[in-house]
């Protein structure tokens, strides 16, 4: 199944200050994250933001926040942004068949999320080096659990190509110039 921009809603999952210094390659995460949210904003791919229990784990992180800020954020207590009733009318408003996610824990909240995704009828595209946990197994064993139950898997770099399509695309340049 091709991914084209028409059809993608964003879903950003807890992506906050206080649990994030305890994930795993948290830098190259933070990094892949800026690169993947400017190039999807570029596509101008609608931004649904989740933050878990604000008063325990605090806001987005600084980076992600300064870019994030103009979309609807959310905030939950379920593991799921889909229990939240509020995200998940925001993500089926969008009208989009396609969820890209991004975001911690994966074996958590980002996998409890696609699963009530696909429970809903939408098809989840996992963003696999814009997620993790605090162990790198917990992000792995959840990975193939989520590619089993029909969850898409890609890169930052491969679905910004793919929502790209063609070198004569408006953003191929600007597209080019993030992954680099």
């Amino acid at each position: 199944m091709r991914i084209n921009a028409k059809d993608c809603v964003f879903v950003q999952v807890d992506i906050q200050e206080r649990l994030f210094p305890h994930i795993a390659d948290n830098e190259e995460l933070e990094k892949n994250l800026l690169i993947l949210v400017k190039g999807l904003k570029l596509h101008e791919i609608p931004i649904i933001v989740n933050e878990q229990y604000k008063k325990g784990i605090g806001e987005t992180i600084p980076s992600l926040k300064e870019l994030t800020d103009d979309y609807p954020h959310f905030e939950k207590t379920t593991f799921s942004c889909c229990g939240n009733n509020d995200s998940l009318a925001a993500i089926k408003a969008t009208g989009k068949n396609i969820v890209i996610l991004a975001g911690i824990e994966t074996h958590v909240c980002v996998l409890q999320t696609a699963l009530d995704l696909l429970s809903e009828g939408l098809q989840p595209v996992l963003v696999t080096d814009c997620v993790n946990s605090r162990k790198a197994k917990d992000k792995d064993m959840a990975i193939q659990r989520l590619i089993q139950a029909g969850v898409i898997p890609t890169t930052y770099e491969s679905l910004l190509f793919e929502l790209t399509e063609n070198a004569k695309h408006p953003v191929f340049k600007e597209i080019s110039k993030l992954v680099k």
